[in-house]
């Protein structure tokens, strides 16, 4: 038998031995369970703070963050499942540190490596699905079907912490395409949420939102009725905050609990965080690295500026032969929504930046860009940013996307540069504040 071939059971046998090792961990803590496309990190966020509201002390794992109660801090390890053995050695942190709940980002990488194994997941949700790592599953289908490990994962009611009763719930978007299928596993209880007023069907929970407003500032909406106020921009987070509803209220936490930890989320690390130099535009570091998502910032960047300002938008993607079908789509949009598009690398691994970025440019041009004018290549990421600040006016938005929180960017042989876009937005926005053109030309008139 080939390596490759057995690699699944090694993975499998790694999972199993480290759910040992740590002493069944999940056995102790009521485990949510997140997958999607979209949306996964922001949604773990409010999940968690409207659990601590409630009363709750909490563990999170996700792609931008790590959390063991009052403790938390970056992920700074370049993957949203880290490995079983660290998963497991978290989760008995946990639960020496008498959290009650864990909120575990489930991808469908992780999945495949059985890096789930052992979680035990008492609550899955699901938040949306595109087409993203569908090449990595070979084919889109497959894609589904590994996400939908998680919530078979869920199985019979378990008796946990102390033998008591812990229900397993199915909590599903309803608005998105797949939503049946993630419906069709077995579940004490099936939960919906969504916007579009669809009728819940007899024996599923729904939650009913509607949108009342989102500006830059945040977003008001109503969830069965009751009005929220999310401190963050964008019907993409409404969507993310009905799932933390969802979970919170299977849990039993009072909707002005769940309020107020939702009032406490001011920002999510990487996920739409805006930085602020004394600048007259807004700039913001976003992780959207996929079409879903790169539609959805965009979307909301124009509703910001309205009809007075432009949107000026760093894209990329990953190298190393990743959901390469994606990237001339991804500059499409981008070249739809956004006045000025700029590409530059984001990991390029073994590919060429350059290539790379043409398949994304090529998009934009679809659009209507035009290299030199609307549309420009730029593979030193620094230097992308500096450009597109270059043509930042007041009123206009400069937002620079697919790294989010990313402590490094992976080039040719694994090797690693440090990196944190938001540190280099700062920097770049301090150097353009002291320079003559900044005085000159943005601040006259203001």
């Amino acid at each position: 038998m080939s390596f490759e071939r057995l690699k699944p059971k090694v993975h499998l046998f790694l999972a199993w031995l480290a759910y040992w090792w740590y002493g069944r961990p999940a056995q102790k803590l009521i485990v949510i369970g997140v997958t999607g496309t979209k949306g996964k990190s922001t949604t773990c966020r409010l999940i968690a703070s409207a659990l601590e509201a409630g009363g709750h002390k909490v563990g999170l794992l996700s792609t931008v963050e790590f959390q063991i109660g009052e403790r938390k801090w970056l992920n700074d390890k370049k993957m949203t499942m880290l490995g079983r053995g660290e998963i497991q050695r978290l989760l008995r942190e946990m639960v020496q540190s008498g959290c009650r709940y864990v909120i575990v980002e489930t991808s469908s990488e992780g999945i495949l490596q059985y890096r789930h194994y052992g979680l035990l997941y008492d609550i899955a949700v699901f938040t949306n699905l595109g087409t993203e790592h569908s090449e990595r599953h070979g084919g889109f289908d497959n894609l589904r079907r590994d996400k939908g490990k998680m919530f078979a994962a869920l199985g019979a009611p378990a008796k946990k912490i102390n033998s008591e009763r812990i229900k397993k719930i199915s909590i599903v978007n309803s608005d998105d395409v797949h939503s049946l299928y993630f419906m069709g596993f077995p579940a004490e209880e099936h939960w919906v949420f969504g916007l579009m007023h669809r009728p819940a069907k007899a024996g599923i929970k729904n939650i009913d939102g509607q949108l009342v407003e989102s500006t830059g500032h945040g977003s008001q909406f109503t969830a069965n009725g009751e009005l929220y106020h999310l401190p963050l921009a964008g019907d993409f987070n409404v969507y993310n905050a009905l799932a933390a509803i969802a979970v919170a209220q299977s849990q039993g936490v009072a909707s002005s609990k769940i309020a107020q930890g939702f009032s406490r989320v001011t920002g999510v690390p990487g996920r739409m965080e805006f930085i602020d130099a004394g600048q007259p535009f807004k700039a913001i570091v976003d992780y959207a690295h996929e079409p879903i998502s790169i539609r959805a910032l965009f979307k909301t960047l124009r509703n910001i500026v309205k009809d007075d300002g432009k949107v000026i938008g760093i894209i990329g993607s990953d190298g190393g032969g990743r959901d390469i079908g994606k990237r001339s789509t991804m500059g499409e949009i981008a070249g739809t929504l956004a006045d000025i598009v700029i590409v530059t690398d984001v990991n390029c691994f073994e590919e060429d930046p350059g290539q790379i970025a043409e398949m994304l440019a090529k998009g934009a041009r679809t659009a209507g860009k035009k290299d030199g004018f609307d549309l420009f290549i730029e593979v030193d990421r620094r230097l992308a940013i500096r450009h597109a600040l270059s043509f930042a006016k007041p009123g206009d938005v400069v937002v620079v996307t697919a790294k989010g929180t990313e402590q490094c960017i992976v080039v040719t042989k694994g090797r690693k540069i440090p990196w944190d876009d938001r540190t280099v937005m700062r920097e770049e926005l301090e150097a353009l504040r002291k320079s003559a053109r900044y005085e000159k030309t943005l601040f006259r008139g203001l």
